[in-house]
């Protein structure tokens, strides 16, 4: 079983850029709303990450399972790289796992960390949790996430409330084909 991830390094780099955002809502020839259309893009993508169940910015996250068994399919995805994979022994020591057990096989949105030829998984101590740290989200969003997130901030720089039924239809549709774990 895989426990809630915690972001370790935020996202540096949104999905859209300011330059986008204000071409989206008509405000390119000013700067008097940056700072807002600038919250809007983070959480525009934080509402799409978490709808859809997939990071669409690159960033770092330690999340935590039961055994190595739940590795056969991570609970976050795309993943990039595995930074470690920390775990308590047998004799209750904190150990990492040296990255010569085990690969990463990163497809697209059904990432798995699986045993190189001729490993096995250490023994550890029951009750215990492992953790996995790794780069997770993408390099450069899918089209129809991008269209989305901007859809989302023009409702909320246009109307400053919620959005009309229409917008979340489009919206849905949009991104219907990124949602995972659903």
């Amino acid at each position: 079983m895989w426990y809630p991830a915690t972001v370790t390094v935020a996202a540096t780099d949104e999905p859209i850029r300011l330059v986008e955002a204000k071409r989206h809502v008509h405000a390119e020839d000013y700067t008097d709303d940056d700072a807002e259309l600038a919250l809007l893009i983070s959480s525009a993508r934080n509402h799409v990450e978490k709808y859809c169940n997939t990071r669409f910015a690159t960033q770092t996250v330690a999340v935590k399972c039961d055994c190595f068994g739940d590795m056969a399919r991570l609970s976050e995805a795309p993943v990039q790289s595995v930074t470690s994979i920390v775990y308590v022994d047998a004799a209750g020591a904190t150990q990492t796992l040296a990255d010569t057990v085990y690969e990463l096989r990163a497809d697209g949105l059904e990432a798995a960390i699986v045993l190189r030829y001729g490993q096995s998984w250490p023994a550890i101590q029951p009750s215990s949790r492992i953790s996995v740290t790794a780069v997770v989200g993408y390099e450069d969003a899918p089209p129809s996430v991008k269209h989305a997130i901007l859809l989302f901030l023009a409702g909320g720089y246009e109307m400053r409330e919620n959005a009309s039924g229409d917008a979340w239809t489009t919206f849905d549709c949009l991104l219907s084909n990124h949602r995972r774990g659903i």
